[in-house]
């Protein structure tokens, strides 16, 4: 396993600690497991797909839920009573919590479970106020006659 020291970074950027944290949360989250295994997809300039294979698992067994910044996608099978004798068992159907963190203003906009793959639709939302907007320039012809309009 390969681990990145992150401590120049506290020492050099002021006011990114949070940044270091965030990347210190996904490098221990991707070592905990690989289960299961997951597509992050770019669909648009500011839109996502996050498609997680979830095979055997029914939409009642998964959970999808977003709180500050974090993604949480949890599956948790029922527990099957019949007794049945498998001579290989290839699917893992075992209960699993998988976490994306989110950078500000992404929201969850849909989720689709079919074919055994669940996916979520991911849409980056800026709010007017941080949006590009256009500044008028003005000239001192154009302020003049401005101000004599509001005169008369």
């Amino acid at each position: 396993m390969r681990t990145i020291d992150l401590s120049p970074l506290y020492r050099s950027l002021v006011g990114f600690d949070r940044l270091a944290d965030q990347l210190d949360a996904a490098a221990r989250n991707e070592a905990a497991s690989g289960y299961p295994p997951y597509n992050i997809e770019r669909t648009g300039e500011n839109a996502y797909r996050i498609e997680i294979a979830v095979a055997g698992f029914k939409p009642e067994e998964l959970n999808v839920e977003v709180k500050e910044n974090l993604l949480t996608v949890t599956g948790r099978k029922a527990a099957n009573d019949e007794a049945k004798q498998y001579l290989h068992r290839g699917l893992a159907e075992r209960n699993f919590e998988r976490k994306f963190q989110l950078t500000d203003y992404l929201v969850v906009v849909d989720a689709d479970l079919s074919n055994g793959l669940l996916s979520i639709a991911l849409k980056r939302e800026l709010p007017e106020a941080l949006k590009p907007r256009s500044v008028e320039i003005k000239t001192p012809a154009t302020s003049t006659l401005i101000e004599g309009e509001k005169a008369a």
